[in-house]
């Protein structure tokens, strides 16, 4: 029976080299026993071997979906490169900052080291690799061709994150402005306004309707803003919470998304651009078309999307060609749906999505750049009328007083 391969650790080491100059730094090994017999074959003595603390905020212990795609690329540049592959799980290992990503590189390493397959190894880590990455990987070890697989999932993995990161960088500029702005106007209300209603209390005339306003709102958020902050955080986790447990929930969401002025455009071409880009990915694995189509589903990142594209695998099932069968759904664009009837025709069905993803992706990027520089000037505009408005109406009853005076 095969001895189970211990988990690599990362040792900090002290000694002398060849030459009698000190010398320090880093090594992985199992013990430092077997450290130190590494160091000799180094020409180093090491004096001290002891195991490199973990820092107390340093390294995150989060896997990201980046951190996947750069695991890939690299996998994919060492199979490339002709290393086997779990020598390229060590390599891979030592080069990894995060310490998370790091311990699940070589809880696979060693899972395929004791002899189970690369994608059976994957499958034991859902929450990081899912199944269409463990199905196509599976697809390269049964093809002989594994780093060819790595290679063109790592390039369908950074394609995905670049997507994710535009969408994420048109949401979350102006959602932070104007949480900045609710944020600012509240701390005016609660702290400011009262200072100017205290020394309006000794004019002894009537104030102005919008200061009476204004004043009306502050006194109103001195007494309740406490219930007013709990009110909107449980309103946003129910709904946080509802999106993740409650498909119907999820669905107005996602249609929502899709009907939102300028960010609805966005939506609409981002999954455009995931469901070619998929589509043509698992397809030039091999994958056939009707189970390609299951992984797409998953993978468009909407509810809408992913109900159409269970619709258009079972229109494919019973013979209709893909390109009618995405017309039938009257949700995608034309021109995805042309690309693909050329493709099919041409049996180039695979290049042709990758053309099709290449351009809506490259239309997302546009819109996002147009959408920032469309933002400003507005949010600039919102938080001059907010703040703005706070403070004229707190100085018209000085004015008011200056005209009399």
């Amino acid at each position: 029976m095969a001895n189970t391969p211990t988990a690599s650790i990362t040792f900090l080491f002290k000694g002398l080299d060849a030459k009698g100059n000190k010398v320090e730094g880093e090594i992985n090994g199992t013990s430092p026993a077997l450290v130190k017999a590494q160091l000799r074959k180094q020409g180093i003595i090491a004096n001290n071997v002891r195991k490199k603390p973990k820092p107390l905020f340093g390294a995150s212990k989060k896997v990201t979906p980046a951190d996947i795609a750069l695991f890939t690329r690299q996998m994919a540049t060492m199979m490339k490169a002709g290393v086997p592959l779990v020598q390229s799980f060590d390599i891979v290992a030592d080069g990894l900052d995060n310490e998370g990503v790091r311990e699940l590189v070589n809880k696979v390493k060693l899972d395929v080291a004791s002899g189970t397959s690369f994608a059976e190894s994957l499958r034991k880590h859902p929450l990081h690799f899912d199944s269409l990455f463990c199905n196509l990987v599976a697809s390269g070890e049964q093809s002989g061709a594994l780093e060819t697989m790595l290679d063109r999932i790592a390039t369908y993995k950074e394609k995905t994150e670049q997507l994710k990161a535009k969408i994420k960088k048109a949401m979350t500029y102006p959602i932070a402005v104007i949480v900045v702005a609710i944020v600012v106007t509240a701390i005016l209300l609660v702290k400011v306004v009262p200072q100017f209603a205290e020394t309006f209390s000794s004019f002894g005339a009537d104030l102005p309707a919008f200061t009476l306003l204004v004043v009306g709102m502050s006194e109103w958020m001195q007494a309740n803003w406490f219930y007013l902050l709990i009110a909107t955080l449980l309103t946003m986790g129910g709904l946080i919470e509802a999106k993740k447990r409650s498909k119907k929930v999820q669905e107005i969401f996602d249609k929502l998304a899709l009907r939102m002025p300028i960010f609805g455009d966005i939506t609409y071409n981002s999954i455009s651009a995931r469901f070619a880009r998929t589509l043509s990915t698992t397809f030039a694995a091999g994958v056939p078309l009707i189970d390609a189509l299951k992984s797409v589903a998953g993978a468009t990142g909407n509810v809408v999307y992913e109900e159409a594209t269970m619709q258009i695998r079972d229109s494919v099932a019973t013979g209709i060609p893909l390109n009618a069968a995405i017309r039938s759904t009257g949700l995608f664009p034309s021109m995805l749906i042309q690309m693909a009837a050329i493709g099919e025709e041409s049996g180039a069905l695979d290049d042709m999505l990758a053309k099709c993803a290449d351009f809506y992706e490259e239309a997302v990027d546009n819109a996002v750049d147009n959408l920032t520089a469309l933002m400003e000037p507005m949010i600039m505009a919102v938080l001059g009328i907010l703040i703005g408005g706070l403070m004229i109406a707190m100085y018209l009853p000085i004015f008011q007083l200056g005209q009399v005076v």
